[in-house]
């Protein structure tokens, strides 16, 4: 995750996404040419746009005035379109910032054919703008367009107009900006924005300047870095505060997967821990692919939310098959069902044929009779059970070669009696009319375009109201404990014995422990702690003890400690720790992985053997407090293991959340002058959670200032 130093000054961005004055070099009246469809589109602005264009080779252009040069227009202009080749961006850039132009739009990729593993092209348009204090769009972009303010910064032919509508986005992929806009969904957009480069202006000051569009109630983004991560994090947390939901798809890998440190906590947090870290800081609904990031949007953009007291989902089905699939897919997903009252089930038992069970999710086919009373009959009564979050008609919507149009109707008039999420949820998008869609839309129901990505937004919506809006407030540091800890990470590597002693201060509970190194001293530590022990090399350089054999346990008495100490010695080194034996428990993993740019990151999940296998983690921002922690927990899957299973009892999670938030701690006070804390396995029971064995990696006093 890298980015510019600055992205000129939020009035450049303002001027350049809201302009006034506009120019655009490069025009031309070559009809299919770039510079004619950057004309043509400009000029559709609905906004009472001042357009100059700019050409040496045109006195007019469309029966407009063009002029040979910038120089050539009196006084700055908001914005200045670059239609030129790239070896020209250059130059022209240098000229409006000389005028004192507020922001310009790169579409180029600046690419130097002469030199092309030079970025340098790209570094000197990038301080030309900075200088100026110009925003700049690009390079390698697509351009903007601001629906809501009637402007159309783009080169290639869009509708026209576009639907003005509740939805921003701004997305890196120029093919993701086109496909937005041409969607058939019922999206309406404040502003839309192709970022490409963000050689200066990023994503975050995009999310801002969408944020104060009055329509904007919620945005997509679709990322491939993240630029001025401090910038974005104001950005998400306004939106948290002003409840403008925000749905993220990323795409590639984050720095922090691939600065992997030796700990495991590194590996675990994987290549997008720092995504998932900042999402769930700020509330943001992450999701994987477009299908799923525009069902999500319609779904949200539709305007209705979840009230309290709903605890699922309930879907309408036509076909028994279908209604399987649906809830072998929810299953997997982790998509809940409501339960529904007494009440409901007599409702619906009262309208369905003989032999349909009422139950959730419903088949309702029977006969046949009736469709449009029975179906909207069900989805009321579906509606109105306190238990259920959002209904869905979860039928394929297709065309009805003989005009029934029972099921539109039925969701139509079923939504306008609720004011709960009520939607269409198709299982086979490409089966679906669109005049009926359009139909459904147009009155408010969205229409979810497949069974996988219709019940991730479903699930979404329901979740939304208990995601995080806002990060912990800001860590008190204990400073006494902080410079204690910090003076003797600088002296250089922990002992064993000194790594307890570190999750110890920070309130992490470890077996008792004592380091040796000697045969006599191994069998002396041993009885003092009490049989049984584990015996556990203390070299330095062994990050993982048991990938060498260098872990012994149920040692029961003094001669088999000695034994033990006598062969890792040999072995490993002569540097030991006796430790006691933990009672049985679940193997959980937490550590703290470093990210370049959010900086210290808490990873918990599976630990032991597990660790790695399952690949079972959340990864968090620092500090945390317990909610965060608990929440943390609850999404891992081995966390029904802390409920006990086959007979073991369960867990404290109480105190594996307390262990979380006291990592979160040490990171919050530490984290300058750690790589990476790896606390695996950390054992937890009805006792409470154990650290047995741990990991600290020193940042060296070159990356962090000593």
């Amino acid at each position: 995750m890298s980015g510019p130093a600055a992205t000129g000054t939020p009035d450049a961005v303002r001027a350049m996404l809201g302009p006034r004055r506009v120019a655009v070099v490069g025009a031309s009246a070559r009809p299919g040419s770039f510079g004619d469809r950057l004309v043509t589109e400009v000029c559709r602005s609905p906004a009472p746009l001042e357009v100059h264009l700019v050409n040496p080779g045109y006195d007019t252009i469309g029966g407009r005035p063009c002029v040979p040069s910038l120089e050539a227009i009196e006084g700055p202009v908001d914005l200045v379109l670059l239609g030129v080749p790239d070896a020209a961006v250059e130059g022209q850039l240098v000229v409006a910032a000389r005028r004192g132009d507020r922001s310009a739009v790169v579409y180029g990729s600046l690419f130097d054919t002469s030199h092309p593993e030079d970025a340098s092209r790209r570094d000197r348009v990038a301080a030309i703008a900075r200088q100026g204090g110009m925003a700049l769009c690009g390079g390698g972009c697509m351009g903007f367009v601001n629906v809501a303010g009637g402007v159309r910064a783009i080169g290639y032919v869009e509708r026209d107009p576009l639907p003005h509508g509740p939805v921003a986005v701004v997305t890196h992929s120029g093919s993701v900006f086109s496909a937005i806009l041409r969607t058939r969904r019922h999206l309406g957009f404040t502003l839309v924005v192709s970022s490409g480069q963000e050689l200066v202006t990023t994503a975050a000051s995009y999310l801002d300047y969408a944020l104060d569009l009055e329509g904007t109630r919620v945005v997509g983004l679709v990322l491939e870095t993240l630029r001025q991560p401090d910038r974005m994090r104001a950005a998400l947390a306004r939106a948290a505060d002003r409840d403008v939901a925000v749905v993220a798809l990323t795409v590639g890998s984050s720095a922090s997967g691939r600065a992997m440190v030796a700990a495991h906590s590194g590996a675990l947090a994987g290549a997008d821990g720092a995504w998932e870290a900042l999402f769930a800081a700020y509330g943001v609904v992450r999701v994987s692919d477009l299908d799923e990031l525009t069902d999500t949007l319609e779904l949200f953009a539709a305007g209705r939310r979840v009230g309290p007291g709903g605890s699922g989902i309930a879907t309408v089905h036509d076909s028994g098959a279908e209604r399987a699939l649906v809830v072998d897919v929810a299953d997997a997903l982790g998509v809940p069902f409501a339960p529904l009252a007494a009440a409901t089930v007599r409702r619906l038992e009262g309208l369905l044929d003989p032999g349909l069970v009422a139950a959730n999710p419903l088949d309702v086919w029977g006969t046949g009779a009736d469709t449009e009373k029975l179906f909207a009959g069900c989805l009321s009564a579906m509606a109105d059970d306190a238990s259920v979050s959002a209904v869905a008609l979860a039928v394929d919507l297709v065309e009805e070669h003989d005009g029934d149009e029972s099921y539109p109707d039925a969701v139509i008039a079923a939504a306008s009696a609720t004011t709960k999420p009520m939607v269409v949820l198709s299982n086979l998008g490409s089966a679906i009319d669109p005049s009926t869609a359009s139909r459904v839309r147009a009155a408010g129901v969205p229409v979810l375009e497949g069974t996988r990505s219709g019940l991730t937004a479903l699930r979404h919506l329901v979740e939304h109201p208990d995601r995080r809006t806002s990060p912990p407030p800001a860590h008190q540091p204990d400073p006494e404990r902080q410079a204690t800890w910090r003076r003797r990470l600088a002296a250089g590597p922990l002992s064993g014995d000194e790594t307890f002693a570190l999750l110890a201060a920070y309130g992490i509970a470890t077996p008792a422990s004592r380091a040796v190194s000697s045969t006599e001293a191994a069998a002396a530590a041993a009885r003092e702690i009490g049989f049984p022990v584990a015996l556990k090399t203390d070299e330095p350089s062994i990050a993982h003890k048991s990938d060498v054999g260098g872990v012994v346990l149920g040692i029961t008495d003094p001669a088999a400690a000695a034994a033990a100490y006598a062969d890792l010695a040999a072995r490993l080194g002569p540097r030991v720790v006796v430790s006691a034996m933990a009672p049985a428990g679940v193997e959980m993993a937490l550590g703290v992985v470093r990210d370049p740019h959010l900086g210290p990151l808490v990873v918990v999940g599976a630990g032991g053997v597990l660790v790695e296998l399952l690949a079972d983690r959340s990864v968090r921002m620092a500090p945390m407090d317990e909610d965060g922690a608990r929440d943390a927990v609850a999404r891992l899957r081995v966390s029904a293991l802390l409920d006990g299973v086959r007979g073991a009892p369960p867990a404290d999670r109480h105190a594996l959340v307390g262990a979380v938030v006291a990592v979160s701690r040490l990171a919050a006070e530490l984290g300058e002058v750690l790589d990476a804390v790896d606390v695996n396995p950390l054992r937890c029971g009805p006792y409470g959670c154990l650290a047995l064995d741990a990991l600290v990696e020193v940042r060296s006093p070159d990356t962090h200032g000593g």
